[in-house]
């Protein structure tokens, strides 16, 4: 196991964004840099407005900023872009005025991606770090891709022989074109449904219509938040278990938890409203650990980390199941920021800090892996091309 490096990490901490849980993405956020030490890091907060506009400025660290409408108009607040150059290794601050004024490099040891859904959870934000060369907390391009895809996250468990429950995919264009069709087709797997956005979390836009005429107001609104949805009948009677994980190629299982829930569904304001906004899930009730027979925990704990390689997970991740009859089946799998935890392994013994510092280490330990891997291969195909002795091949 390698350890954090002998001095003072600056680490970029990036929230908002252009998605619909972007207030659940500064809560995030605050979250995460109240838990950076700062006798061991400098932190950098780097605020996407809703309309995507790259903001930093220390106000960025208070979550009453965030009551202010324009935030970009605070003293010390500027406006800031990740550079995709590896040899920058960082943000890059135009000046505030001067024609001959230049711009400001800031280097970043690493970042802690706190994007939900849109724009962030989903492999876009990591693909520009990996092309900046920047170290980053939490699951590549593949797995964050994959797991935000519930419809793709179903369809790589099942060929792991990963139990999930099954469904259908409904498009965008198919209920504008078909609304009749696509109602028998649900009507068929029978009600109670849950019709869900395909690629978002938060539990928003998530219903739970009991007959026709309600899944279809349901998909009218969904429809709005994604292109496409996932529709699964209902597991009546099943209760919902957690399980976080933290590692990269050695990957430590926690607690289980039970969420509690007053509704049919443990919804946003459950999650995220209840015991204040501030505190995230952890102001959500919960069993930990999840009065489960110790062999059912073991399965599970054992199903989420197989479910975790099968996307090809690093870092961290929260996989949620659905139980029912003691058949446990994977519900979803939250990378970063969905699947923090903190509360989690705080049930085992790890302060906010201690779990942060874990992994900032398991980033750097990642980007070293990479680091490992050749990208600079030169062959001669360029100077045959201009030689015109590339006879046989392919024209381009």
């Amino acid at each position: 196991m390698t350890s954090l490096p002998n001095r003072k990490l600056t680490v970029g901490v990036i929230f908002g964004s252009r998605s619909v849980e972007h207030d659940v993405s500064i809560v995030t956020a605050q979250q995460i840099m109240r838990a950076l030490d700062p006798a061991k890091y400098e932190v950098v907060p780097i605020y996407i407005t809703r309309s995507g506009v790259w903001l930093t400025g220390p106000a960025l660290s208070d979550l009453k900023t965030f009551q202010i409408e324009k935030v970009e108009e605070l003293i010390g607040v500027r406006e800031t872009s990740i550079s995709p150059v590896p040899a920058h290794r960082g943000m890059i601050t135009p000046p505030l005025a001067g024609y001959l004024a230049r711009n400001t490099l800031k280097r970043l040891d690493v970042v802690f991606p706190a994007v939900h859904g849109s724009h962030g959870e989903d492999g876009t934000l990591q693909g520009l770090l990996e092309l900046a060369d920047i170290p980053y907390v939490g699951c590549g391009v593949l797995a964050s891709a994959l797991a935000n895809d519930k419809a793709m996250t179903k369809a790589v468990l099942s060929a792991h022989g990963i139990p999930v429950v099954q469904g259908l995919v409904v498009r965008r264009a198919e209920w504008l074109r078909a609304r009749a069709d696509v109602l028998a087709r649900l009507e068929a797997l029978g009600y109670p449904l849950f019709i869900k956005p395909n690629t978002l979390g938060s539990s928003v836009g998530i219903s739970r219509p009991r007959d026709a005429k309600a899944a279809a107001a349901a998909l009218d609104v969904v429809f709005g938040l994604d292109r496409a949805v996932i529709v699964e009948p209902a597991l009546e009677g099943a209760i919902e278990i957690n399980c976080a994980l933290l590692g990269n190629t050695d990957v430590r299982a926690s607690l289980l938890e039970q969420p509690i829930s007053y509704e049919e569904f443990l919804t946003y304001e459950e999650k995220y409203m209840r015991g204040g906004a501030a505190k995230g899930m952890k102001g959500a009730e919960r069993k930990i650990p999840a009065p489960l027979p110790e062999a059912l925990t073991e399965q599970i704990r054992q199903l989420a980390v197989r479910a975790f390689r099968a996307i090809d997970g690093r870092g961290t991740a929260r996989v949620d199941f659905l139980l029912k009859d003691e058949q446990p089946y994977v519900n979803e799998i939250n990378t970063l920021p969905g699947s923090l935890a903190f509360y989690l392994w705080q049930a085992e013994g790890m302060t906010p800090s201690q779990v942060v510092d874990e992994l900032i280490r398991l980033a750097l330990e990642a980007h070293r892996e990479k680091m490992r891997t050749i990208y600079d291969y030169k062959s001669g195909l360029l100077a045959r091309a201009a030689a015109g002795n590339l006879k046989g091949s392919k024209e381009f």
